[in-house]
């Protein structure tokens, strides 16, 4: 292995030597390849990083790390100054040469699936005081009247901003704009089998990423496989931390561009193109995301379509996603957005604080979704357009609304659910409007397209707590009340089906099977008539706590009772078959599947206790759920 250096004290005309480094990361990444380690020391690195070469396998990587206990840096912005004051506002002009090809101040922030602003005046571009982002004004008179704002115009050769800095005053604060779309990514598909260790990355201008688009980030795999990202901090992307995702060439953003057919289309469209393009296990995917804290993005901390497929996402401690102060809407937000995340194992992560916690949307086939902690979202979770086999074990949802639910398929398994769920039960009308794609076991090769048709849902062992004054309906429940309806059999189903003499229509409208029993339902929480088995607890008291050492308490006062149900290890042997895709439920590697361990990993017993703690019993419980 030969190690290449980077320091401050460079020089890119030298050899990458310890004793003679490199001056930038590009330099080192323009000469590494198979087997080469990029170690890179401390201090602030503005460029992007653009590396020429991957490796061969995952016994042939390149490693790009930080030194050893040194803090590095690399942004996407570059320091500004040369302010100068007007009454109640600052303004500087900037040479546009700054930004090469790329000028965030005249890219707006626009897409398929953007709702709001409807009408895009937000740009890329981003105005930093001292690390924090300044929120952008739709017209020059509006910065006067609101502290930390700014506006911006490009004139010919020079981008002028009008900036409120409050009581600061820029030139003698660290005054930064955002220049490069990213810190970290190839400019070529196909770089292989990189990893990415230890650094922190702040303030690139990644754009808007949609499915139907190419999807830019902060650090971009940009259509490869096999990458390692961990133990890295990353945050204020301008939309997006970590892209996986879709490349340009099947699709970007032609629904809004032209508005011949809706977003739908384009995105079944881009499907089928990625697979003439190439998109399969053997090369796109099988990345690993771990150990990273991830903040202050505009639309997501991890995003991607297809090339987020096998991969796995875990230990990443995810906050204030999408969740900023300018007034953004769309389909593509949270702190973990993904399209065709086929066999994707995402676990133990800690998301709070974000518009959305895990959103998993189109064929979200052999998925899993295990042991994470989820708190103060504006939803936990939402699954969408998936017709399964798809995962949920384990996890801890916590925020006022716990999941948005509109998928076939899924299994729900010991999982502590605090909150309210919706499930948007589709109907006739909206299910003919969308055929979704599903695929071969462990595969991208696609077996067939069907409508949504709402259950084929497993739901066992679960604890349901209601909680706060939020309204319920029909679809908005704590428990599983909304399967009111459902058969509780294939052959029940099939009865049903029969009975209508087995035509499209009976098949479209018959309700799917609900597998539902030995769920604990608490402080209201209600349950599926047709349930066998359950424990109806009256008064839990639930609360979380953090301590000063930032670890978080899960504190809750479990009555006698919801102990000795008929409860068993659930796993592919007693999960079944879903009904459209014909599969089971097992390992990504095809093998048997059994929730034998709990949150922590620790083994449960062969009757194992409802939700996803183990040693959870009857009394005070105070359990460490995040440290």
């Amino acid at each position: 292995m030969r190690e290449l250096h980077v320091s401050k004290a460079g020089n890119d005309r030298n050899c990458g030597s310890i004793e003679a480094p490199f001056l930038t990361i590009s330099k080192a990444a323009s000469a590494a390849v198979e087997g080469d380690i990029v170690i890179v020391h401390e201090g602030t690195y503005r460029e992007w990083v653009n590396p020429k070469n991957g490796g061969r396998d995952n016994n042939h990587r390149i490693i790009y790390t930080a030194a050893e206990n040194e803090k590095v840096i690399i942004k996407g912005s570059e320091v500004v100054g040369n302010w100068e004051k007007d009454g109640d506002i600052w303004k500087t002009k900037v040479d546009n040469k700054i930004f090469g090809k790329f000028n965030p101040f005249e890219e707006l922030l626009a897409g398929d699936w953007l709702i709001k602003p409807a009408d895009p005046y937000l740009h890329l571009g981003k105005v930093y005081l001292d690390g924090k982002a300044l929120k952008e004004m739709l017209l020059p008179g509006d910065v006067a009247t609101n502290e930390m704002s700014w506006y911006a115009q490009v004139l010919g050769d020079e981008t002028e901003i009008f900036a409120n800095f409050a009581a600061a005053d820029p030139n003698s604060e660290l005054t930064e704009i955002n220049v490069r779309m990213g810190c970290f990514f190839p400019d070529k598909n196909g770089v292989n089998y990189i990893t990415v260790r230890g650094f922190e990355m702040a303030q690139a201008a990644s754009p808007w990423a949609p499915p139907t688009a190419v999807q830019p980030g902060m650090i971009w795999t940009h259509w490869s496989k096999g990458w390692i990202i961990e133990n890295n901090i990353l945050h204020d992307a301008r939309c997006n931390a970590i892209s996986l995702g879709k490349e340009e060439t099947t699709g970007d953003n032609l629904s809004s561009k032209y508005h011949r057919k809706p977003g739908y289309q384009t995105q079944q469209e881009s499907v089928f193109s990625a697979l003439r393009y190439g998109w399969c296990k053997e090369l796109t995917g099988s990345h690993i995301i771990r150990n990273n804290v991830i903040y202050d993005c505009g639309q997501t901390g991890i995003v991607g379509h297809m090339g987020g497929a096998f991969c796995e996402i875990c230990h990443n401690h995810i906050y204030n996603i999408a969740n900023t102060n300018e007034i953004i809407e769309g389909h593509e937000m949270g702190g973990i957005k993904l399209h065709a995340p086929i066999d994707t194992y995402i676990h133990d992560n800690y998301i709070h604080d974000s518009h959305y916690g895990i959103w998993l949307d189109w064929q979200a086939q052999g998925a899993r979704v295990s042991s994470n902690l989820f708190v103060k979202n504006g939803c936990d979770l939402v699954l969408e357009a998936a017709h399964g086999p798809l995962l949920v074990d384990n996890n801890v949802l916590c925020s006022e609304s716990n999941m948005l639910y509109v998928c076939n398929g899924t299994a729900f398994v010991h999982n502590l659910f605090w909150g309210k769920l919706s499930y948007v039960a589709l109907k006739a009308p909206f299910n003919r409007y969308r055929s979704l794609p599903y695929h071969l076991p462990h595969s991208t090769q696609i077996m067939g397209t069907a409508m949504l048709f709402g259950a084929d849902d497993r739901m066992y062992q679960n604890i349901f707590i209601n909680q706060g004054n939020a309204e319920e309906s029909a679809d908005i429940v704590c428990g599983t009340a909304f399967y009111e309806g459902c058969p509780i059999s294939m052959e029940e189903y099939t009865e049903r089906v029969l009975a209508q003499n087995a035509t499209l229509v009976s098949f479209n409208e018959t309700r799917q099977p609900a597998y539902i029993n030995r769920n604990c339902y608490a402080n209201g929480a209600k349950a599926f008539s047709r349930e066998e088995e359950n424990a109806f607890l009256r008064e839990v008291s639930v609360k979380l706590t953090e301590e000063t050492d930032q670890r978080i308490y899960l504190e809750i006062d479990m009555p006698e009772g919801f102990l000795g149900l008929g409860t068993e290890i659930m796993g592919t042997h007693n999960l079944g078959i879903t009904r459209i895709s014909e599969q089971g439920y097992e390992n990504a590697d095809g093998t048997e599947l059994r929730i034998e361990k709990d949150y922590w990993g620790n083994t449960r017993n062969p009757a194992p206790v409802p939700g996803p703690f183990e040693n959870l019993m009857p009394g005070h419980n105070r359990l460490c759920v995040f440290e």
